[in-house]
């Protein structure tokens, strides 16, 4: 076998690999799901030497449930697995279920300018001309911690960032690895970052129509202990420990060892008409996906999911009296939903879960070996002895 492989995809990497029932969409990204679209930005700095390496490795990835998200708001449900993380808007979220913003996720110390940016290019692009914005607007924006390979102190993602980031968000497949959000961030002690899948599910519209409906997944994986990961049941991370695949960190007398991980954000996003509650239930089922790789929840791990649907238009709602949709709050009005039978999404939350899992496993073996702050190196997952291992025991 060659000594090392390019970086890939867990399907090219295992073919055999059991990965579910279900089949994926086109890409196998979150943007099979139609009308969502994605933007991932990565950010260092040039080294002043060749014999230096980069101390900022961070970056920006934006999700935009539908490309009118400033008209009509998505239905969507937040669950926290593990609460040592931030998700902005999730109060809103909790309260009524709509999700009115792009999704950003980045690093821990840049949820403010991301928050910010989202105002900025609102303002910008969809404000009157007196520059007031008549619609209801909590961004959304979740974090990891990447401060182990970049320089927290550098602050280097601005609202420019985020501005680029929605204003070129695209339908195409979502970058991998050391990418966006994700570009700092370590899994299971290994290179991490940002990862995405889609399983397609069949069933029917409204008038009893065949139509298949997508779940797509994005996760930036940033958590995990070495012995802990597994790979479709093999304990994967347990047998390169045991074959001395990556020594302990050598630390002087007296040395804290440097935090180096302990969170994922999860975004799950369907075009199936659910309803925030039905979301919510899609939202815990990424547990089912994180626990197959070998994630536990641990105390200082944010391990936040939050699941949309784009199923439904839901008008977003307006500030102004004069707005286009005049509504009144002392007046009920009503609105046309569709909504799933809950006796028929068994395939939606089997889907969230296996595209979860996949999705860990393609930030894993996308990601590239990282020298970062102060020359830190986290090394990429050893592809060829993952393949060896796994492979032997299926």
């Amino acid at each position: 076998m060659a000594q090392s492989l390019r970086r890939q995809r867990i399907r090219q990497l295992i073919p055999q690999l059991p990965l579910g029932k279900w089949p994926t969409g086109p890409l196998n990204s979150i943007t099979d799901v139609p009308g969502v679209l994605t933007h991932t930005q990565s950010i260092h700095n040039p080294p002043q030497s060749e014999e230096q390496s980069p101390d900022i490795n961070t970056g920006v990835t934006v999700i935009l449930p539908r490309p009118d998200w400033y008209k009509y708001s998505s239905f969507a449900g937040v669950f926290s697995f593990n609460g040592c993380g931030e998700l902005t808007s999730s109060h809103w979220l909790d309260e009524t279920g709509l999700l009115s913003s792009p999704i950003v996720l980045t690093t821990t110390s840049s949820v403010g300018d991301a928050y910010r940016g989202i105002w900025e290019y609102t303002i910008q692009y969809h404000s009157n001309q007196d520059k007031e914005i008549d619609l209801f607007l909590f961004p959304t924006v979740g974090e990891t911690y990447d401060g182990y390979l970049n320089d927290q102190s550098r602050f280097a993602v601005t609202p420019q960032h985020i501005i680029k980031g929605i204003r070129n968000a695209t339908a195409d497949a979502v970058p991998e690895g050391n990418t966006g959000g994700g570009t700092g961030m370590i899994c299971h002690r290994f290179k991490g970052g940002t990862g995405s899948s889609s399983r397609v599910v069949k069933g029917f519209d409204i008038g009893g129509n065949e139509k298949s409906y997508t779940v797509g997944v994005l996760v930036q994986a940033n958590y995990g202990s070495m012995d802990n990961f597994r790979v479709g049941g093999v304990p994967v991370g347990q047998i390169l420990k045991e074959q001395g695949q990556q020594a302990a960190e050598q630390l002087k007398p007296g040395e804290k060892e440097p935090r180096k991980d302990g969170s994922i954000i999860i975004v799950v996003g369907t075009d199936a008409p659910l309803l925030p509650i039905q979301l919510q239930r899609l939202a815990k089922r990424a547990t089912v996906g994180l626990a197959k790789v070998g994630g536990y929840g641990s105390n200082t791990s944010g391990d936040i999911f939050l699941a949309f649907s784009n199923g439904n238009k839901t008008p977003f709602q307006e500030l102004s009296v004069t707005g286009s949709r005049p509504t009144h709050p002392y007046v009920p009005q009503l609105l046309g939903v569709q909504m799933a039978d809950n006796d028929t999404i068994d395939g939606l939350f089997e889907a969230a879960a296996d595209a979860t899992e996949e999705a860990i496993y393609n930030a894993l073996c996308m990601a590239e070996t990282t020298v970062g702050f102060k020359e830190r190196k986290i090394e990429a997952l050893d592809l060829v002895k993952v393949k060896e291992i796994v492979e032997k025991r299926l």
